[in-house]
């Protein structure tokens, strides 16, 4: 019964987003969706000494315009290296930190990048091969897209040759189950909650900031802090 989740790429994301990956069989890049600003997309969060602080990927947005995620081009190279220093900066004393810089930091300082889904695609599966994630990570535009949000979910489901369609809760507000009922697909909301603590630096423990903080942190220890990941 071959599972399949449909998400948006998004920058360093958190561990959570990982989590839906390991749990199903098919993950689909949503980059067809319009880019939006002030989002999960270009930036995230990681851990230093007076809080959380954003890392946000400068982009070329048109404003109120219709601008896919696929197509929204980075701004410049400078913001690589800076935010690879934020890096060194705020984890270098994680107990982790060499062994993850040994593949991280050419995605920085080495690679180049000209669009966002580029980069995040690159990021995303260079976490996985370090978790050990076997998940296929295809693109929405492998498929043909259907108009309307719940009826184009299902039929990229069913397109991929999935019988299961895992969803975030946030869709909750706008999915139509019975759009998946009737093509046959069982619909299953994922669940975030419950996920225990691991040693931070810097103070009290925030768990909405990107994976690198686990992986910096913990290493291959990294699965015992979530719940899908090596299970």
């Amino acid at each position: 019964m071959k599972k399949v989740a449909i998400v948006q790429s998004n920058y360093i994301p958190w561990k959570g987003y990982f989590d839906m990956i390991a749990a199903v069989d098919e993950f689909i890049l949503y980059d067809d969706m319009q880019y939006t600003r002030r989002d999960w997309r270009n930036r995230n969060q990681i851990k230093t000494p007076i809080g959380a602080q954003w890392l946000t990927v400068p982009v070329q947005a048109k404003g109120k315009y219709h601008q896919k995620i696929r197509d929204t081009l980075i701004d410049g190279s400078d913001w690589a290296v800076t935010h690879w220093r934020a890096f060194e900066q705020n984890y270098r004393r994680a107990p982790h930190f060499d062994e993850i810089a040994a593949w991280l930091e050419p995605l920085y300082v080495s690679a180049r990048y000209t669009h966002l889904s580029q980069l995040n695609r690159a990021l995303i599966e260079a976490s996985c091969a370090y978790l050990g994630i076997k998940t296929a990570i295809t693109n929405s535009w492998d498929y043909s897209l259907l108009d309307g949000k719940t009826e184009r979910l299902a039929d990229l489901c069913k397109q991929a040759g999935g019988a299961e369609y895992i969803s975030g809760p946030a869709a909750k507000g706008y999915i139509e189950d019975h759009i998946f009922a009737v093509k046959g697909i069982k619909l299953t909301w994922f669940d975030y909650s419950g996920y225990p603590e691991y040693r931070q630096l810097w103070g009290e423990f925030i768990h909405g900031v990107t994976i690198l903080d686990l992986l910096f942190n913990c290493g291959k220890e990294a699965p015992q802090h979530m719940r899908h990941v090596g299970k």
